[in-house]
């Protein structure tokens, strides 16, 4: 019941504590240690909780991500990778215009 601690081992220890504390600080002595034992479980169960949150975090994998192409998906034609233009081709009525950002041919 009380593991290693026999019986009579208990029974000593009872004994010298009565003799050490009196029978009017036993209870008080016993009350104290009961509350320190509990927080010390609620303590524990607590950090015992927050490991398994976090590991449980590490091993779920990320959410997947989602790509909002929005306007930009409008501008791709539908066989190419590239927005129209984009091939640093001119369009007609453009073919004398440069712009400075324009490459020198």
């Amino acid at each position: 019941m009380f593991g290693p601690i026999g019986m009579q081992e208990m029974l000593f220890i009872m004994a010298a504590a009565l003799l050490i504390f009196g029978p009017r600080k036993l209870p008080e002595l016993g009350r104290t240690l009961g509350r320190g034992m509990a927080e010390f479980r609620r303590a524990t169960s607590d950090l015992k909780r927050s490991i398994d949150v976090e590991l449980d975090e590490e091993k779920r994998p990320p959410p997947a991500r989602r790509i909002d192409m929005g306007k930009k998906a409008a501008a791709v034609s539908p066989g190419s990778t590239k927005p129209a233009g984009s091939d640093g081709s001119r369009k007609a009525g453009q073919a004398g215009a440069r712009t400075p950002s324009d490459p020198a041919d």
